[in-house]
Formats: C-alpha cells, sequence, structure tokens
C-alpha cells in the first residue's frame, strides 16, 4: 500500500511525520508524494498557530478527500486537537488523532483497514507524558531533527499552543544520548534540537535541565554541530552562557523570538522580560561569540500596538541588529486572551507595517551575510545540483559552490566571492 504524509507547521511536527514515515517503511509501506492521486493511505500533520495554519490543514484534508475518494485520510495534530467536533473536517477522515499517541498512528492506521470504524483518538492533553519517538535515519543526509521536549506553559496571551500541546514533558536525557549517538554512527554530522518550548527541557525532571543535557551531547563522538531550534530569552541564563562559552560543537546561530520591540506591547502579550533585559542577554551572547547569527520571531499588529510601538520595534530591530527573521501579522486565536482584546488594527495596516518590518530585517540578513566576503568558512555540503554544492554554515548562512556528489556530508573550507540572492557563492579550497 502506497502512504502520503503532508506537514504543516513547526520542526516538532516534520520530526513527528518522518517519525510516521520511518514506521510506515518498516512494514512494508510505499511513501509516496502527496501530490499522488493514487495513494492509499494520506497522512496530515496539522498546525493551529495561526487563521492562516487552520485553513491550510482544513484545505489539505479535504484535498486528500477529493484525490482518491477510496483512500484512507488520518489527521493529526495541533488543529485536530481541539476540533472534534468539527464536522466540516471529520466527515473528510477515516483516522483522527490529536498530540497524544502520534507514535501508535501505524497502528490505528490498521486498526482502521482491519475494522473499517472510524477511528477518533483525541486526547486531554493537560496531564499526559512524553510521546516517546526514536529514529536512526531521517530524510536529509547531513542534519536531524531530534524532538527533546512537548508543551508549554507560559501561556503568551496571543497564542493557543499551551492548550492543545499541554504542559512541559522531556524525553529521558538517556533517550536523548541514545538516539543522537545512532543518527551520528549513520553519518549525521549536525543534529538539530526541537521541542514546542525546546529551553524549558528538564523543567519535569530532578535536578537536570537543557544545558546539563548540552554538556552530555557535547561529548558524542562524530558529532560536529548541535543546534537549537529555538528558545526563549528568559531561558539562557549564566549556567546556559557558561555551556555556550565552553562549547566547541553549539553552532554560532541562535534563533530567539523577540515578537515585540515595545515594552507596551510585551506586556500585553504577557512575554515576561522587557527590551533592556531582551539587550542585556543578546549582549552577553556577543561578548562570547561576536560573530553569532541571531534571528527572530515577530509579531505586527497586536491589539493596542500604536504607531509609537510599532516605531519602537522598528527601532530595537536595528539595535539588536538581527542577521535576519520571520515577521508575522497578529492573528486572533479563539480562547485566548488576546481575542478577547479591542484596539486591533486593520488588515491593511498589519500588511503595511509588515512589510515595513521585513525591509528591515532582510536589510539586516543582507548585512550581516555580505560580511562574510573573502573569508574562508566551513560548509558541509546537503545538495548536489548541476555540478554545485549547497549547504549551510555553522550560522546558517547558505553557501553555494563548485564540486562533486561525493562531498555531500563532509566538512568543507569555501572561500566566498560573492553575495546573491540571500546566498554566499565560493569555490573550495
Amino acid at each position: 500500500m502506497k502512504v502520503a504524509v503532508y506537514t504543516l507547521g513547526c520542526k516538532v511536527n516534520t520530526y513527528e511525520s518522518e517519525y510516521a514515515i520511518n514506521e510506515f517503511l518498516k512494514r512494508g509501506y510505499e511513501v509516496t508524494d502527496f501530490s499522488d492521486d493514487t495513494a492509499d493511505i494520506y497522512l496530515i500533520n496539522t498546525c493551529t498557530v495561526t487563521n492562516t495554519s487552520d485553513q491550510k490543514s482544513r484545505k489539505m484534508i479535504r484535498q486528500a478527500r477529493k484525490k482518491n475518494k477510496n483512500a484512507i485520510v488520518a489527521a493529526m495534530g495541533c488543529f485536530t486537537q481541539i476540533r472534534d467536533n468539527d464536522n466540516a473536517i471529520m466527515d473528510y477522515v477515516d483516522v483522527v488523532i490529536g498530540n497524544t499517541d502520534k507514535s501508535k498512528i501505524v497502528d490505528l492506521v490498521e486498526e482502521y483497514i482491519k475494522n473499517k470504524k472510524k477511528i477518533l483518538n483525541i486526547k486531554d492533553v493537560s496531564n499526559t507524558s512524553f510521546d516517546d519517538m526514536e529514529m536512526d535515519v531521517f530524510n536529509t543526509r547531513t542534519r536531524a531533527l531530534v524532538k527533546i521536549e512537548d508543551g508549554c506553559e507560559n501561556f503568551c496571551s496571543y497564542c493557543i499552543i499551551p492548550y492543545v500541546r499541554g504542559k512541559v514533558r522531556s524525553k529521558k536525557p538517556e533517550r536523548v544520548i541514545k538516539e543522537v549517538t545512532s543518527l551520528v554512527k549513520n553519518g549525521y554530522k549536525e543534529i538539530v534540537l526541537t521541542g514546542i518550548h525546546t529551553g524549558h527541557y528538564g523543567s519535569d525532571l530532578k535536578n537536570y535541565d537543557f544545558s546539563d543535557l548540552l554538556i552530555e551531547l557535547e561529548k558524542i563522538d562524530g558529532l560536529e554541530r548541535i543546534r537549537i531550534s529555538s528558545i526563549e530569552i528568559v531561558e539562557l541564563n549564566d549556567k546556559f552562557l557558561n555551556v555556550l562559552k565552553k562549547s566547541k560543537k553549539i553552532v554560532n546561530h541562535i534563533h530567539i523570538p523577540l515578537q515585540a520591540g515595545s515594552d507596551h506591547v510585551l506586556k500585553l502579550m504577557n512575554r515576561r522580560y522587557d527590551k533592556d533585559f531582551y539587550l542585556d542577554r543578546i549582549n552577553k551572547i556577543k561578548d562570547i561569540r561576536p560573530d553569532i547569527a541571531i534571528t527572530t520571531d515577530i509579531i505586527v499588529g497586536f491589539p493596542n500596538e500604536t504607531e509609537e510601538d510599532f516605531i519602537d520595534t522598528l527601532s530595537f530591530v536595528k539595535e539588536v541588529d538581527f542577521a535576519g527573521g520571520h515577521v508575522f501579522p497578529f492573528s486572533s486565536r479563539n480562547g485566548t486572551p488576546a481575542a478577547k482584546m479591542n484596539g486591533g488594527l486593520t488588515k491593511e495596516e498589519k500588511h503595511v507595517r509588515c512589510k515595513k518590518l521585513i525591509s528591515v530585517l532582510d536589510g539586516l540578513e543582507e548585512e550581516y551575510y555580505k560580511k562574510h566576503i573573502g573569508k574562508e568558512i566551513i560548509v558541509i555540503p546537503e545538495i548536489y545540483l548541476d555540478g554545485y554544492l549547497t549547504g549551510h554554515t555553522d550560522n546558517y548562512l547558505k553557501v553555494k559552490f563548485q564540486g562533486c556528489e561525493e562531498l555531500i556530508g563532509k566538512t568543507i573550507k569555501v572561500s566566498i566571492e560573492e553575495y546573491k540572492d540571500k546566498i554566499l557563492i565560493g569555490k573550495v579550497l
């Protein structure tokens, strides 16, 4: 039987989908592209972080049913977690789970194949355990994701995720180390640690935190790069900074969400820090790693965000000197405190502000890229096409250079000659 998987949303979803694909393959299924109209099973891993995510999740579920009316359609994830009574979706699917038992998705699909009875397996996430998954291969040849944590307890006023992912729960350290060791033995030189609230790893463990895990991963032979998918500024404590200072493997890139460069808006967002705290931590990081790339996420058009607030954000982004970032227009999520706030901006106002902020961030990103022209940098190639290799540096700059396919996964020193369209062009030394 042929299986097609479509993933929406974050790196955690990517990891979970990859796990499902591996489990289907182990049981003899053939994996095909989601565009294949002849697949026997369609699995959609959904997202609900914004209204756009909801729309895409609905669209892909309906699209799967239209592709092949005789196929089995399964859906899981954040969108389905809170929509077990959504007939517009439930009429299209045969197997539905939320954010628990994702590791059992193949078992549930096979149960449906056997009994032909719709399965609705959506459980309360408020007090659940970590859903253990483990892989030794990934869909890329050089970089692998490892999910170490699930859940969030920050309750930012705009965010639905704590309600659909539940409390923080961590993968046991020994299981993380075992999984990373297996991946490294299979040729993966870079590991990306990911979670819903990655930096809160270990808060449910006894006398063990994220920094302790990083220290142990540092010892794994053959592992060259440890990348953190995203981490909150309040989690960059002195212990973490000390680990960063001593580490030879934590990459020169950290993604740290800002969300707003106005203390007024940060307070409305319940972000638990102000600009002074954020900038102080950034400066401490840059004292340790002067050339580090710091990227971010920012929400534009939060309720009661004034023109002055937005100007503060533009100014603060420049002051921090980010190496790039993602901009999102505010999206009201039912069930969150922000959904009840007045003072919302129009769609047009949010669009104008997004465009201005994106322009600033793109300019800062270009400046950061161009700093590396004329330098020699280390690249691990990931893709070969038409005589050229493309890969990333440890500070996540995209680099393209001439070479052969055999160099994929190798550690290559490249001399950078020019910058073009968010790519550095160079030649192998």
